[in-house]
């Protein structure tokens, strides 16, 4: 066996527990799961061989890419879980990676939001809603979609052109007291069903009606519309007819408005999509019955170096896994190194063949061509917007040099604040902003040690020494601002502080919240810039959320005092089991309350443990 990858050498020393998994893999086909050094899943994959995918991994490392490299470097264990077979393997992955969504895995951007379109076809009189989760409950689903307003079209459109009723009434074939009808009938957009004036056998061929359109089969539907509307002519039903003719006129407005005519009844899927460096949109156009009936776009992020066929193949297994209505035939702009086992996944959840093609020329071409069109045309707009959002960030960072007329421009801007309530649980807090915009892997708090009684002035002193000796410790560079929450004693403490520590060069300013003052040091006066400047507008958001990050630590500390003192009298309970007390009683005064019964009940608190608290609150 190759000699193992440098990133598995912790501290110097060999992470021997890594060694020996890697040394016993199995060679069957499952799911490994790579965790990082605080147990977080970062990468879920699967093979057909775990024993030969996993160990390529953690050998031959010039032949791993960025990402590859980036992830081997970031894992320190992993775990599997085996499957009968490759297929298995696959569907496996594919939920676990919806379920935690792991960084270097290629992840739907919020598809667990995505709304559905639900028929409840488990109901004698069905209705069409809009779900955000599908479940196994009997109805029939359709989707995901990406876009809500589209949704609520479509939803309104077949409602009103099937008379498919909107209201929440459970109506069963044995309802003896019928429901008054509501508003929808008498406007002509219900026939009444909920108080019998319509049969169930009527209903159910409008809600067909409408299962055709949403299943992309408009052309069948038109064709059965139009049999139907012959048969109501022949028979004299000329309402009747007049009804169905309206519903002709307004399905055939609809496909004229969505109509790209392949000129073949099939049903394709049309994947393509546009990446500039960690940015991806995939762009999914459905054919159904030789028409474009749609447009799916999803927004991806990916690692550096991750190559489009993983891409691609990541995309499918999310978008697939959960997709109630499959194609016959999926179209990609790129070959695949597990296209005939995504094929058989697919065909198995159809119950029919599901086909890949990667064309090469033609008219086929000519649609994933257009597909990738439509991605990049939403890519450009994307890199538009975060170009934008930088431009106004900079523009609000370039303003406050100006404003304090400072040497340099403070890309990196820290600011403290302190709360506290009384004579216990001060804190200190540090924000850390880089480009106008928070980062909040620096952020800090601080828990004052040293000062007694409310003394704002000595704390912010505290706050300020303690983070620039670490850096100082540390040799790491200092914010180019720092602002502190407060007035002219707040920033001679803190100025007191940094100079005492070398500190000679730091901008330093004080924001009183009052008039929203600018202090600054060695001048008497303070700044005033008007509301209405960008840079002003940029130091009250760094200065709002210190305040915020101090309340919250703040608030976090009194009601961990609080939940101690109170449980004085538990004491001997360990922090393990105080924890599962307080999770299922949701608080201490309803632990003390609780029967010996409901104690023992608790999973992970033994018989003797139940007595005891028991017996001590009792």
């Amino acid at each position: 066996m190759a000699l193992l990858f440098p990133p598995c050498v912790i501290y110097g020393m060999v992470n021997k527990k890594l060694e020996v998994k890697i040394k016993n893999l199995p060679a069957s086909p499952g799911v490994y799961l790579f965790k990082n050094r605080e147990g977080k899943i970062i990468y879920i994959g699967k093979a057909k061989n775990l024993k030969n995918r996993v160990r390529t991994y953690f050998q031959s490392p010039q032949n791993h890419n960025i990402k590859t490299s980036h992830l081997v470097t970031a894992t320190e264990d992993f775990d599997l879980m085996i499957t009968d077979s490759e297929i298995e393997a696959l569907i496996l992955e594919a939920n676990l990676v919806k379920e935690y969504r792991p960084r270097y895995n290629i992840n739907l951007k919020d598809d667990k939001h995505f709304p559905y379109i639900k028929v409840t076809i488990n109901e004698p009189f069905p209705r069409i809603l809009i779900v955000r989760h599908m479940a196994d409950d009997g109805g029939r689903y359709f989707g995901p979609y990406t876009s809500g307003k589209a949704v609520r079209k479509t939803v309104n459109f077949l409602n009103c052109l099937f008379k498919i009723r909107s209201c929440n009434l459970t109506i069963t074939k044995t309802n003896k007291k019928p429901q008054k009808v509501c508003l929808d009938y008498h406007i002509g957009r219900c026939e009444g069903p909920c108080e019998g004036r319509q049969s169930e056998k009527k209903y159910k061929e409008q809600i067909d009606s409408a299962l055709l359109f949403l299943s992309g089969k408009s052309q069948t539907l038109i064709e059965k519309l139009k049999g139907k509307m012959e048969t109501a002519s022949r028979r004299m039903k000329f309402e009747d007819a007049a009804c169905i003719r309206d519903q002709l006129d307004s399905l055939e407005s609809i496909s004229q408005k969505q109509k790209v005519d392949v000129g073949k009844l099939v049903n394709r899927d049309i994947i393509a999509y546009a990446r500039e460096e960690r940015d991806i949109i995939i762009i999914v156009l459905q054919i159904r019955e030789g028409l474009l009936i749609g447009r799916q776009d999803f927004q991806l992020h990916s690692e550096m170096g991750e190559s489009d066929a993983e891409i691609v193949s990541g995309f499918i297994s999310q978008y697939y896994n959960h997709q109630p209505n499959l194609p016959d035939e999926i179209y990609l702009p790129c070959a695949l190194t597990d296209e005939r086992l995504i094929e058989q996944w697919l065909s198995g959840g159809r119950g029919r063949k599901v086909q890949i093609f990667i064309p090469q020329k033609g008219q086929k071409l000519k649609l994933v061509d257009m597909a990738a069109a439509n991605a990049r045309l939403l890519l450009d707009e994307l890199l538009i917007q975060k170009k934008g959002y930088k431009e106004r960030t900079s523009k609000s960072v370039q303003v406050l040099k100006d404003n304090l007329h400072l040497a340099i421009l403070p890309r990196t801007m820290a600011c403290v604040d302190i709360s506290n309530t009384g004579e216990s649980d001060a804190v200190g807090s540090l924000v850390y902003f880089e480009n106008g915009r928070p980062k909040k892997s620096e952020y800090r708090h601080f828990k004052i040690k040293n000062v007694k009684g409310q003394n704002d002035f000595a704390m912010m002193r505290e706050v300020v020494g303690r983070y620039f000796y670490r850096l100082k410790e540390e040799n790491r560079k200092a914010p180019d601002l720092l602002i502190v929450d407060g007035g002219k004693g707040q920033l001679s403490s803190a100025a007191t502080e940094i100079r005492s520590l070398g500190f000679n060069r730091i901008n330093l300013i004080g924001l009183a919240k009052k008039f929203e003052e600018i202090y600054l040091v060695n001048h008497r006066e303070p700044l005033t810039l008007p509301k209405t400047s960008p840079g002003l507008g940029l130091l009250k958001r760094i200065r709002d959320e210190a305040h915020r990050f101090a309340v919250e630590y703040n608030r976090k500390l009194r009601t961990k005092r609080t939940i101690q003192s109170e449980l004085i009298e538990l004491e001997g309970i360990g922090a393990k089991r105080l924890e599962i007390l307080i999770r299922h009683f949701g608080s201490v005064k309803r632990i003390k309350a609780a029967t010996l019964e409901e104690l023992m009940a608790v999973k992970g608190i033994p018989r003797n443990v139940a007595q005891m608290i028991f017996h001590r609150s009792h």
